[in-house]
């Protein structure tokens, strides 16, 4: 391989090389010394992400089987800026006793699952595509279950297993029938032969089910909130935003690469899993108590507002999808920064808890009520605008009944958002939780997030350069 490949490559290389450091590194600090590999890695980290906004040229390797373009380098920036918010809001947790002779092993995992996921993104056929996958998959189950000594971490790591491997299981079943009935692998072969024959459909409804799997599509979204309640805070944070992030992305691109033949069957499709997934989630999310689930709940409706834009099937709608997916991190790790911010410093992670919340940390209860109104997409906020454009791509595919069952379903989300907003301003409680003060990286992440929802509302240059670099997608 030449330098020029390297550079293609330069998401996936310098992340695996940070990964070797980690692990040379903590093979060669003593015990009393564990606690350095912190901000080793986050200063490693800052200059991956860095590294990853300087301009590049795009190119294929290994004979189509990697492809990267502007389009999915940013795709993997914006991953690495959530996954930054999410190493800053971790230290606080990765100091307790419990975790710092194994704090190596969280990044290493942390980093593996996101190498995965570049691989996943920038795939050119159905074996990279599948090899990122199961690289992303894996790990993370190691993460779900990273606080083994508690039963519930371990039991959720088994969940997340056991579940993941029935998805690749049904999904790897219909990559084959794909294989079978076309003849290729490629991305792009198959998007000229593949047609609408029984066995390929059948293909395609395999295909689709074992995504549904990763994104939490209902009724495929049963593991989500278990897996959710019993990882630690921070890892749910990680499921929540960068794992579905990553699987939204490949999913839209594949869907207009290989199956635009058979759209007429797959928008059906999405469109009934679209209403099915935010109608159940946010009925869902109504019930819950734990934050843990609560925020499982409204992730899993916030996937179904995802599938509007793919359903507009133009630039508008991949624009939209990309766009909601980078206000979704930021409104979303606000949320679970608050929560992980308040469970490491008190272990409360009932919704109860945060009743007078406002009285005792009113800057922690600010910055939640400002995630739960970016959440909802009340305007000015950017989480507004995420989904107006969503719903504008949808009603330019002509899907103005969807439009308006998802405008029915965002204002039932504004119920139990507020009510999030009411336990911590209204509510009446004679012992709040105790005034405390998280640590200066946590803040960085919080006040990070805070940013990022009115920046990203604000600057409507975001959206126009991801408008930019959508259009070179083949719809």
């Amino acid at each position: 391989m030449s330098i020029t490949d390297f550079l293609t490559m330069r998401h996936e290389v310098l992340l695996t090389i940070l990964a070797i450091l980690i692990l040379i590194i903590d093979l060669n600090l003593k015990k009393e010394q564990k606690h350095y590999i912190i901000p080793i890695v986050l200063c490693l980290f800052m200059v991956h992400v860095i590294i990853g906004f300087l301009p590049a040229e795009g190119g294929v390797l290994f004979g189509g089987m990697y492809k990267t373009s502007a389009l999915t380098m940013m795709m993997k920036n914006i991953l690495n800026v959530g996954v930054m918010i999410i190493l800053f809001q971790s230290n606080g947790w990765l100091r307790k006793p419990d975790n710092q002779e194994k704090m190596s092993e969280y990044f290493i995992l942390l980093f593996s699952t996101l190498i995965g996921m570049y691989f996943m993104i920038s795939s050119g056929d159905f074996l990279m595509f599948y090899l990122g996958l199961e690289l992303a998959t894996i790990p993370m189950a190691a993460l779900a279950a990273y606080t083994h000594h508690q039963s519930r971490s371990a039991e959720a790591g088994i969940k997340l297993i056991l579940s993941s491997a029935l998805s690749s299981g049904i999904l790897l079943f219909g990559l084959s029938l794909i294989y079978g009935t076309t003849g290729s692998i490629y991305f792009d072969k198959i998007g000229e032969v593949f047609t609408n024959s029984p066995l390929q459909i059948l293909a395609f409804i395999f295909f689709f089910t074992g995504m549904a799997f990763k994104i939490s599509l209902v009724p495929f979204h049963l593991w989500t909130a278990d897996v959710y309640e019993g990882s630690p805070v921070n890892v749910t944070s990680y499921f929540s935003v960068i794992s579905k992030g990553a699987a939204s992305f490949i999913f839209v691109i594949i869907l207009f690469t290989v199956f635009h033949s058979i759209s007429y069957l797959w928008k059906d499709i999405v469109y009934l899993i679209a209403v099915s997934t935010m109608t159940v989630g946010n009925l869902f999310a109504m019930r819950q108590k734990n934050m843990k689930r609560f925020l499982a709940f409204s992730s899993i409706a916030q996937a179904g507002f995802i599938l509007l834009g793919i359903l507009g099937g133009n630039v508008l709608g991949m624009t939209s999808v990309i766009y909601f997916v980078l206000v979704y991190i930021f409104s979303n790790l606000g949320a679970f920064g608050v929560v992980a911010a308040i469970s490491a410093a008190t272990g409360k992670e009932s919704m109860d808890d945060y009743d007078g919340l406002y009285a005792t940390n009113p800057k922690l209860s600010l910055l939640m009520t400002l995630s739960m109104f970016s959440l909802a997409g009340i305007p000015p906020v950017a989480g507004f605008f995420g989904k107006f454009f969503l719903f504008t791509a949808a009603a330019s595919g002509g899907y103005y009944w969807l439009v308006f069952i998802a405008v029915l379903n965002a204002t039932v989300s504004l119920y139990y958002y507020l009510l999030v907003v009411k336990a911590m301003f209204i509510n009446k409680n004679e012992t709040p939780l105790a005034h405390f003060k998280s640590d200066f990286l946590t803040r960085v992440g919080l006040v990070s997030c805070m940013l990022g929802i009115f920046v990203l509302g604000f600057w409507s240059q975001i959206y126009e350069i991801i408008n930019s670099l959508s259009i070179g997608i083949t719809f």
